[in-house]
């Protein structure tokens, strides 16, 4: 007696920058945030957008509209970030990325995708995994953890320890007026 076992396609999930449809794995995505303007970090490179508070944890947000050569990326309604998680330097990292908007989830057999073309799609190659076939056009599947490299997730680790640390620090009161000299 023999069983079959149904394999489903991986799933990837859609979202849009600047125009092009791009997807990560779903099960790199932890979940889905209404867009919040990310607070700014001094000395962080432009992809870094800054940080925002995810239940208590501080989120480095990269903004891949900037990674890739393109402006910055403007909020609209339907703007969100997504948590992603991702592996560099063979630690897993927590990081919002900054979305256009999110379209849907994709499920794409083997078949369905494409090694990406060695030109013309704005990203580079070592950034994609492939080019998933979607009805008559393409999404870019992104390789998030090539994405965010060493020196970024280093910068936005240093960040977001930075801003924990500054959350944390009590206020500090006022310094008291030097004494007066006694008169006498």
């Amino acid at each position: 007696m023999s069983e079959s076992v149904e394999v489903r396609a991986p799933q990837y999930l859609s979202f849009t920058i600047g125009g092009t449809d791009y997807g990560l794995p779903i099960l790199s995505v932890k979940e889905i945030l209404q867009h919040e303007e990310p607070t700014r970090v001094p000395g962080a490179p432009p992809s870094v957008r800054g940080v925002i508070n995810v239940r208590g944890s501080v989120v480095p947000v990269l903004d891949l509209a900037v990674k890739f050569g393109r402006s910055e990326t403007v909020a609209t309604k339907r703007t969100c970030i997504l948590a992603v998680e991702a592996r560099v330097a063979g630690e897993r990292l927590t990081l919002g990325v900054l979305a256009d908007a999110v379209n849907e989830v994709l499920d794409l057999p083997a078949d369905a995708v494409e090694p990406p073309p060695a030109f013309g799609t704005g990203v580079r190659l070592d950034y994609l995994t492939g080019m998933g076939k979607v009805g008559k056009g393409f999404v870019l599947l992104l390789d998030v953890d090539r994405v965010v490299s060493a020196s970024e997730a280093e910068i936005a680790t240093q960040a977001a320890a930075q801003a924990a640390a500054q959350a944390a620090a009590p206020a500090e009161a006022p310094a008291s007026p030097p004494a007066a000299p006694a008169q006498g």
